[in-house]
């Protein structure tokens, strides 16, 4: 009796006849041979039906298969080192599920919009099942990470009350007869968790209503955000850099065919381990400036400003110590210079742009309430994020990794659409 299998497995069974439960990728015929190409969601091998060692039953199902037919194919595991997976599967039996009529994408050449229309059924290309299997990866090692490193996972409220970094880029909502806001951050909830726990992070959605039609924004998108009490921005830039150099050689090791599928440059890859280097914001503004880029100090980085700096490196990049006027109320002020604030942003190289944004948090209550001032922020609203300064205040930093753009990244991938199951962007909430 054949064993029951997946394609991912079939290295275990050479010589030995399997079952699997697969569709129909794409379909050759050479006269009394057909080669079915099979796929089954762990990957994809060759079938081989040959006329003269089949029934007709079995040989007229074959050829009835067409693209995206589902069924069990029975056949015995073979080496075959012109295949890619290394495997081919001497085909025994064929037993139809379903016939399919009328695929809507077929090899041909399609334009984004149809595709998109179609995402629930374009996820099903080899490339793009490739983008999720190494999205499924980076989600294990930040994972891995985390629990070897000794952070708890925290689920901070998607439903939220406030903005977490002052803006008006929020989703409103009713919450019963009170104003409610889709969370764009889960950052000040993490605040309070590490208080409570030392080091933690949530991953979660975030949602930004920003009219955004770039290849970087997303609408909906995840972020992996750790908070870590006695931690400073020092150590916290070392924890970063050493997170991301695991989730990409993580990448590297486990995703190898996903990699190749893409045709991604994976010794670009193998080069991002920390540590990392950094340039200082003033260094970044006079380097812009000396390239013939018009930017004054003060004024913060767009996309080609990010890439420009990037290309100087081969691995991640940190901007270091932007102005407090630029960034987010809570971000701690640098002792030795208050006009700029114990940050970084860690650009990716290629033209990724920002992957990671993060800092050292105001501890000092006094001063956090100069801030509220200063924001026009609500006190009575953030009562709650005051009393973790008021009671037991703590050093205390935290950072958030993008995990769409890290996909984009790490895949070579040029828009984020293709980094998310069902991308939500501007002009789509379909399908």
């Amino acid at each position: 009796m054949a064993t029951t299998c997946v394609i991912r497995d079939v290295n275990r069974h050479v010589g030995e006849e399997v079952r699997i439960g697969c569709w129909l990728h794409n379909k050759r015929s050479s006269g009394k041979i057909q080669f079915l190409q099979l796929r089954d969601g762990t990957g994809y091998i060759q079938g081989v039906v040959v006329k003269s060692e089949v029934s007709e039953e079995i040989w007229d199902n074959a050829k009835s298969l067409t693209q995206e037919s589902s069924m069990y194919v029975t056949g015995i595991i073979r080496e075959e080192p012109r295949s890619k997976s290394g495997f081919e599967m001497t085909v025994t039996n064929v037993e139809i599920i379903q016939i399919t009529h009328d695929y809507p994408i077929t090899p041909k050449e399609h334009g984004v919009d149809f595709l998109m229309d179609n995402r629930h059924l374009w996820l099903r290309a080899p490339k793009q099942r490739a983008i999720l299997t190494v999205r499924g990866e980076i989600i294990r090692a930040v994972q891995n990470f985390f629990d070897e490193n000794g952070f708890t996972l925290v689920d901070p409220p998607i439903l939220t009350p406030t903005s977490a970094e002052g803006t008006t880029n929020l989703f409103h909502t009713k919450y019963f007869d009170e104003d409610a806001f889709l969370t764009q951050s889960g950052q000040l909830y993490m605040e309070a968790a590490a208080m409570a726990l030392g080091k933690v992070y949530s991953f979660g959605p975030t949602f930004r209503a920003e009219k955004s039609k770039t290849r970087r924004h997303l609408i909906e998108f995840w972020m992996i955000e750790p908070e870590m009490a006695f931690v400073d921005h020092e150590e916290s830039l070392r924890i970063q850099e050493q997170f991301v150099s695991h989730i990409v050689q993580s990448v590297v090791k486990n995703c190898r065919v996903e990699l190749e599928t893409l045709e991604r440059d994976i010794t670009k890859l193998e080069k991002i381990k920390a540590p990392f280097p950094r340039i200082s914001y003033d260094d970044a503004i006079k380097f812009l400036k000396d390239n013939g880029h018009e930017i004054e100090w003060g004024e913060d980085f767009g996309a080609p400003h990010e890439t420009a700096i990037a290309e100087s490196y081969e691995t991640p990049v940190f901007i270091t110590n932007y102005p407090a006027g630029i960034k987010a109320f809570y971000m701690k002020p640098d002792p030795n210079r208050p006009e700029v604030v114990l940050c970084a942003d860690m650009i990716a190289p290629e033209g990724y742009g920002e992957i990671i944004g993060g800092s050292q948090r105001i501890d000092d209550p006094e001063l956090m309430e100069e801030r509220f001032k200063e924001h026009n922020l609500s006190s009575e609203t953030y009562k709650w994020y005051m009393d973790l300064r008021r009671y037991g205040t703590v050093p205390h930093s935290g950072f958030g990794l993008g995990l769409e753009r890290t996909v984009a990244w790490i895949c070579g991938v040029d828009h984020v659409r293709e980094t998310i199951p069902f991308p939500r962007m501007l002009y789509r909430l379909y399908p």
